[in-house]
């Protein structure tokens, strides 16, 4: 699955796709490009595109300072992130009031709350699809009409026990030998912060896997990649799809379906950069220790397969 110098050559290996109990079916891979369509949402200040996966929605806004995004009657936590550096964003929620700095990552406590935009760029926040107003602005919100196969329904992970409030970090985060990327985590969702990729991807250095019973979103936010999707073969011919080499220029999403094997690879020379969001949070992710930067605030359920 995985070379010898990947950090996730270290997860406990997946059975194959095919083993045990055999899919009903598969469902297509999901790509948004964004600039390829009309903002979901526009004002003076911001232009906002919306797409989605089974449990996420991915709201991608390019802002002028003093947009506002209010949420009211927030179920659940949501997160945020300010990619460019910057004076950031006012994060407004109940009784508190935080000033977020641009290049970082913010959790936002379920209720009302309000984000004030201080800098020109990029806000992306991603929010779970049991807020049924945000799922209807998705512009694949068709594609959901009926729960996907293979994807087990949402549970929320355990309530922060330090209880919830706006939440932020840097993400200033230097590489560690044997850590992947920029993990973070809430009740809801994770966010993984993939480094930069100043070059195209070595296509002798792809990493294909498959995951059996989860969703990957995978966010472009600088230059652009090519998903390559395969689907296993089973006896019923009807549910054989063909390859997917679709090539997604930021800003994107794509949604790739379990059990389906897949990489990505970077194809700018000007630089490419991707987040990749899972919601709820991983679970071989989290058992890796040090990968998910803020485990001490967010506790995994308890008992977790395989521990």
């Amino acid at each position: 699955m995985y070379e010898a110098y990947d950090p996730r050559s270290k997860l406990a290996p997946q059975a194959a796709a095919t083993a045990g109990a055999v899919p009903a079916g598969f469902a297509a891979a999901e790509y948004v490009k964004f600039h390829d369509l009309p903002p979901g949402e526009q004002s003076a200040l911001a232009r906002t595109w919306y797409g989605r996966g089974q449990n996420m929605v991915v709201s991608y806004s390019e802002c002028q300072p003093g947009a506002q995004f209010a949420r009211s009657g927030q179920v659940d936590e949501y997160m945020l992130v300010l990619p460019e550096a910057g004076e950031g964003a006012v994060i407004e929620a109940g009784t508190e009031r935080v000033e977020v700095p641009g290049f970082s990552l913010a959790i936002v406590p379920p209720g009302a709350s309000r984000v004030t935009m201080r800098q020109q760029g990029l806000l992306i926040r991603v929010i779970s699809t049991r807020n049924v107003d945000v799922a209807a602005l998705a512009s694949n919100a068709e594609a959901y009409g009926h729960q996907h196969p293979n994807i087990p329904p949402f549970q929320d992970w355990p309530a922060p026990p330090g209880g919830y409030r706006i939440r932020h970090y840097s993400l200033d985060v230097p590489a560690k030998p044997g850590r992947f990327g920029r993990i973070f985590r809430c009740t809801t969702m994770m966010i993984n912060m993939l480094p930069f990729e100043p070059a195209p991807r070595d296509t002798a250095k792809l990493s294909p896997h498959h995951h059996d019973d989860f969703e990957q979103c995978s966010l472009a936010i600088q230059g652009a990649f090519t998903h390559h999707i395969r689907w296993p073969w089973t006896a019923n011919q009807q549910h054989w799809r063909n390859d997917d080499h679709e090539h997604c220029p930021a800003p994107s999403i794509a949604v790739i379906p379990p059990p389906a094997i897949h990489t990505s690879a970077a194809t700018r020379t000007d630089g490419n950069q991707l987040v990749d969001i899972f919601s709820p949070p991983r679970v071989d992710f989290s058992k890796q220790a040090g990968w998910v930067l803020n485990a001490d605030e967010y506790p995994m359920p308890g008992p977790m397969p395989g521990a």
